[in-house]
């Protein structure tokens, strides 16, 4: 076993991109919302099984791999039989995908969290765990202590900007170009 990984499928199938005429755009805003309280009970967000654990398998003597997938069941509490009995390192691996997506492996012997703190709530690499938090806290020289507020700062969508120092998309290019070939003539 080289990898077990967890993987959520909350918005699979749905496009986070609006590509249109450009090759890069911006972000765009999903049809649906992440927040449960502006959801009615009949509102589903997601029909079929979202979470699944990914084996990755090689073959050392046939070099040959194999990826098994299982899906978990529970939506809402998802659970997966361990395989820390069958390969020994499975055991961090699970760890992880608990810690970090929120699957319950049963029969595993020591399932507590890896990566993130004890009083940590949530699971950070499901699709619908928030990207920014409600509160900030800073240090208040006045009142000498910590003071938590409403959070200040908006959200932006990072979009990789290239920047290019040979002027191939200007009008006049073709002429600094060919005035730089003539004096690197002469």
């Amino acid at each position: 076993m080289i990898d077990l990984c967890g993987v959520d499928y909350l918005a699979y199938g749905e496009s986070e991109w609006d590509i249109g005429g450009s090759s890069l755009s911006r972000g765009v805003k999903r049809e649906f919302s992440f927040d449960d309280s502006e959801l009615d009970e009949t509102d589903s967000v997601f029909e079929g099984k979202r979470y699944a654990v990914v084996i990755h398998l090689l073959s050392i003597k046939h070099n040959q791999r194999i990826r098994l997938k299982t899906y978990c069941d529970d939506n809402e509490f998802p659970v997966v039989a361990s395989v820390t009995d069958i390969w020994s390192s499975a055991n961090w691996f699970e760890r992880e995908a608990f810690d970090l997506f929120g699957i319950m492996f049963s029969g595993h012997p020591d399932l507590r969290r890896i990566l993130t703190d004890y009083g940590f709530s949530g699971h950070p690499f499901r699709k619908d765990f928030p990207l920014i938090g409600q509160v900030e806290m800073r240090y208040d020289e006045e009142q000498k202590r910590v003071v938590y507020e409403p959070v200040s700062i908006e959200p932006r969508v990072l979009v990789p900007r290239i920047i290019r120092d040979d002027f191939r998309f200007t009008a006049d290019s073709d002429n600094e170009l060919n005035e730089t070939d003539k004096e690197g003539e002469e």
